[in-house]
């Protein structure tokens, strides 16, 4: 879910062929290898048109107000969950994805939580939402005997204050920072509840004077550069933050923790909207993602986790390998879904966290 909004304007990949196929593609930003459209279009001869967004609450007001134009969108499985039953997106047809047998069946089983059946979309990578920080410039405020593997880093007003002066940054996310808030405090991270909400909204309201920037991709560059000392951010842009850091060379040393609270756990699903001008393009495009090769290429760009079990052979082991990417059963078991929030609860969420993002 969620990636850094790098300048990317429309591809449109040339195709080999006056009539060939176009496929409109919508994705998160930077969350795509350098080589996959080049390769899809040459082993399909369908061009790419592709875009990028870096909220959910984007792609979901595009697809709301329809005829988006886009054949392939990614949004995250609790927003799909929200989106299937009022018709957006059209059922899959399995018989053009035979590389859907390379999926992981345990991967599947939990987003069917989100698509039941899994029948109207499959998932491109999936993730967790932690902290990165700047090495050297939190413990020095912190110390080493610190709270670094844990979300007191932003939720204690105290340590917070000692973190202002070098910058921290959340994501403009409301169910994700809620949630956060919501299982920092002991609460369940779903929960719709008036009185939770409120102490949610207490909690970030505390911090808020410490809180410099609310925004879901800045925070990549901002921490590659030393701009910042601690983000709320997804699990791989982190590690391409640390990555930017360290081919600088400039001394900035770039974590990426899940907190032992727990954090969230999300799944960003490659689906077809109800009106995409072009199906048989997009069941193309996605059964190519699904090829264990591709799959893998893409994780090792992108530092996220593939549901791609065929594809684990290609994979870096530096990476398959790291528990922050690829979790342990211990590190799953502290890991929460997000759920599809109600129409009510997202009015009232709305709500609250305009006042948290304006400190009324």
């Amino acid at each position: 879910m969620h990636k850094p909004l790098l300048l990317v304007l429309p591809v449109a990949l040339m195709a080999s062929s006056a009539h060939a196929q176009t496929v409109n593609v919508y994705n998160w930003s930077d969350y795509i290898a350098e080589d996959t459209l080049e390769r899809f279009q040459a082993e399909t001869g369908i061009s790419v048109n592709y875009d990028v967004f870096d909220s959910n609450e984007i792609v979901e007001a595009k697809l709301l107000a329809g005829n988006s134009g886009y054949d392939v969108v990614v949004p995250s499985g609790f927003f799909l969950e929200r989106q299937i039953p009022i018709g957006l997106f059209q059922p899959l047809d399995k018989s053009k994805l035979p590389n859907l047998a390379n999926l992981d069946p345990a991967i599947e089983a939990i987003v069917a939580e989100h698509d039941p059946g899994n029948q109207y979309a499959v998932t491109y990578m999936w993730g967790t939402t932690g902290l990165g920080y700047n090495v050297n410039e939190v413990i020095a405020r912190v110390g080493e005997d610190g709270p670094l593997d844990s979300w007191d880093l932003l939720f204690d007003p105290e340590t917070a204050a000692k973190l202002a002066d070098c910058g921290i940054s959340v994501l403009d996310a409301p169910v994700e920072m809620i949630s956060a808030a919501l299982n920092y405090l002991g609460l369940d991270a779903n929960s719709e509840d008036q009185a939770d909400l409120d102490q949610a909204e207490a909690l970030l309201a505390s911090v808020r004077p410490h809180i410099r920037m609310f925004h879901s991709s800045q925070y990549i560059s901002d921490l590659a550069n030393g701009d910042i000392c601690l983000a709320v951010g997804y699990s791989g842009d982190v590690f391409i933050a640390a990555d930017r850091a360290a081919e600088a060379d400039r001394g900035v040393e770039v974590a990426y923790v899940i907190p032992e609270e727990g954090a969230s756990l999300w799944f960003d699903m490659m689906a077809i909207p109800a009106d995409a001008p072009n199906p048989d393009a997009a069941h193309a495009f996605i059964n190519f993602i699904l090829e264990p090769e591709i799959a893998a290429g893409i994780t090792n760009y992108v530092w996220y986790a593939n549901p791609n079990a065929a594809a684990d052979e290609f994979v870096d082991p530096e990476i398959l390998e790291d528990p922050a990417i690829y979790p342990t059963d211990e590190v799953m078991s502290n890991l929460y879904p997000l759920k599809a929030k109600s129409p009510q609860f997202d009015r009232l969420l709305t709500r609250a966290w305009t006042r948290i993002k304006t400190g009324q």
